[in-house]
């Protein structure tokens, strides 16, 4: 501490060494709490039971898009899948094979879209994905795509091979538009899918 050790008396140097030890328990102490302050917000972010974010982190996601559009004039895309039979897993098979559907949907949807995507949670069976920089042109390719890998990709739970389709519609991220007004317009156009195709 820039003091020659030979001028400090014996009760200085251990009220020094005691005090470096208190600061170095501090900062042992404060990394400990970032760490958990880290997982709490991860925890907060992501959906109780899958892989992918809540609806509250999901919906700031599509805030973000929606900011980066009007920023920059770089429109990004909205998915909204919703899956068809889920219903039907429940009541046939029980939550935990619901809970399975779930998972494994979740689990292809990340693994079909990029890291710079999100993919979220909505409620329910519904899942929402945010297409970074990406036309609505490529995003019903990519929509379409989820829907067929989804249908060419058998669940299996408990040896029961669970059947999961989805309905899609998709939504510009553009400027001049807000979050709930993005949401609605692509849940209409999954509903409108939805009911042309029976």
């Amino acid at each position: 501490m820039g003091v020659p050790e030979a001028e400090l008396t014996p009760n200085v140097q251990r009220a020094l060494l005691s005090l470096m030890g208190e600061v170095d328990q501090l900062r042992r102490e404060t990394e400990a709490l970032r760490a958990k302050v880290r997982d709490l917000e991860t925890l907060a972010d992501h959906d109780v039971f899958l892989p992918v974010l809540n609806r509250r982190a999901f919906l700031r996601e599509v805030s973000k898009a929606l900011a980066l559009a009007e920023r920059h004039d770089a429109p990004s895309s909205l998915i909204f899948l919703d899956l068809n039979g889920f219903k039907a897993i429940n009541d046939s098979h029980g939550h935990a094979a619901g809970d399975a559907a779930l998972r494994a949907v979740a689990d292809l949807i990340a693994a079909h879209v990029r890291e710079t995507d999100a993919v979220g949670r909505l409620g329910g069976d519904e899942f929402g994905i945010v297409l970074t920089l990406t036309p609505v042109s490529a995003a019903e390719r990519k929509a379409e795509e989820l829907v067929s890998t989804l249908a060419a990709t058998p669940i299996v739970h408990e040896g029961q091979t669970l059947h999961v389709g989805a309905a899609w519609g998709v939504r510009a991220l553009e400027a001049g538009i807000g979050v709930d007004e993005a949401m609605a317009a692509a849940d209409a156009a999954m509903y409108a899918r939805k009911a042309a195709t029976g």
